[in-house]
């Protein structure tokens, strides 16, 4: 009888990994929009509102700040909760955070963005973890997916934002509330997910042996991702200024930054397939900092002609670091309570560094007069990025180092 059964039984297995799958693609849809939709409007919602430039400014700071201070707790969330249940309420959060900053009043518009970064940072989180635990022989090809994702929807955000405030006349507020429709969607799609949280307390045991925080190689990962999530922010606040000064106008320094981001796209899907498929990454680290030395240098040294080649470059090693970042903490830790304190961790320091970023370069141009001390300074941060890549890359769990290091 058992003989007979055993096929039937498989095809839901398989219908629910597939669901599952377009559930994590669908999330990480969520993770970049409500961020990147809000720059190109920053001007619009000052004007309609009378906010401060500082005021204004927190619109996109404050996610930033979510990001660093729930990163840490939000394992421990999920393990109490579980990973699933956790995420579908980040997903009602974020759908009621992106309605509070639509609505004509600023204690909303602030209240709701706050609500947004702490919805996404839980999603920032436990994604990886999840995937982990889920798809454990596919981890790159997943995080591929998801980063893809990430990106791709943070571009479409970016470059529809004005046309639908202004060409369709839905004003700011309809071309942020409308981004609502993703969120509801992936929470639909998440709902099967919601009594699949049996495993966490089992490895949580297991992943409190150790201590993250007193590990090299859990330091290498999250300078990695802080490094890298601090070129990005600064890198979409500051580049059209660097090339509008470079005598390109506001619409094609605006261009330049689609083009950057369009870019991004194929080396954060490659990347991490590859990776996944080696022990150690060592190699990929080494491409990803040509891609990115070569963008910043030239950005540094180079004239006004060959910008789109430089932002190009820029953009492939962004979308590779990122991806990396993403899939090392994946692949240095053996299971996924592991994997989701890790990238506690490692994004709670990433995006702190990140909120600190966009400010430090603004006083060095203000400081200096021009864009050199803030150019040196990426460049510095590459090379850096590139020196924690090689030990984040090696082929080693944290929670070897983390029992080593406290006997």
């Amino acid at each position: 009888m058992s003989q007979v059964r055993n096929p039937s039984i498989n095809k839901p297995v398989k219908l629910t990994g597939a669901l599952l799958a377009i559930g994590v693609i669908l999330v990480a849809a969520n993770m970049r929009a409500s961020l990147t939709a809000i720059g190109p409007l920053i001007g619009t919602i000052q004007a309609d509102t009378g906010l401060s430039g500082v005021l204004v400014g927190l619109l996109t700071t404050l996610p930033l700040i979510a990001f660093a201070v729930l990163s840490p707790i939000a394992p421990s969330i999920a393990n109490r909760f579980g990973a699933e249940n956790t995420l579908f309420a980040s997903l009602l959060i974020l759908i009621v955070g992106t309605v509070l900053r639509s609505l004509p009043s600023t204690f909303t518009l602030f209240t709701g963005t706050v609500l947004i970064g702490l919805a996404i940072a839980i999603c920032n989180v436990l994604l990886p973890g999840l995937i982990k635990r889920h798809f454990p022989n596919s981890v790159g090809l997943m995080t591929g997916l998801y980063t893809m994702s990430m990106n791709l929807w943070a571009s479409l955000a970016s470059g529809i934002s004005i046309p639908m405030a202004v060409g369709l006349g839905l004003g700011w507020r309809g071309a942020l509330v409308i981004w609502t429709s993703i969120s509801i969607l992936a929470a639909i799609v998440w709902l099967p997910q919601l009594r699949s949280h049996h495993q966490e307390r089992e490895e949580a045991q297991e992943s409190h042996k150790g201590t993250m925080w007193k590990s090299a190689l859990a330091w290498q990962v999250t300078l990695f991702m802080g490094l890298q999530s601090l070129a990005f922010y600064v890198t979409i606040t500051w580049l059209p200024e660097i090339v509008q000064d470079r005598g390109y106008s506001p619409t094609a320094a605006g261009w330049m930054l689609s083009l950057m981001q369009l870019f991004s796209l194929p080396t954060s899907f490659i990347m991490p397939l590859l990776a996944g498929r080696r022990r150690s990454q060592r190699s990929f680290v080494i491409i990803t900092f040509c891609f990115s030395l070569i963008g910043y240098l030239g950005l540094f040294v180079g004239g006004a002609a060959l910008l789109p080649l430089w932002v190009a470059f820029i953009g492939l090693g962004g979308g590779a670091s990122i991806s990396l970042a993403l899939v090392f903490i994946a692949l240095r830790t053996r299971n996924s309570q592991q994997t989701a304190r890790l990238s506690g961790m490692s994004q709670s320091i990433g995006y702190l560094l990140a909120a600190v970023g966009p400010s430090l370069i603004g006083w060095l141009h203000d400081w200096s007069g021009s864009w050199t001390p803030p150019l040196l300074v990426l460049l510095t941060s590459v090379v850096v990025l590139f020196i924690v890549g090689l030990g984040a890359s090696r082929d080693a769990y944290v929670e070897q180092e983390s029992r080593s290091s406290t006997i």
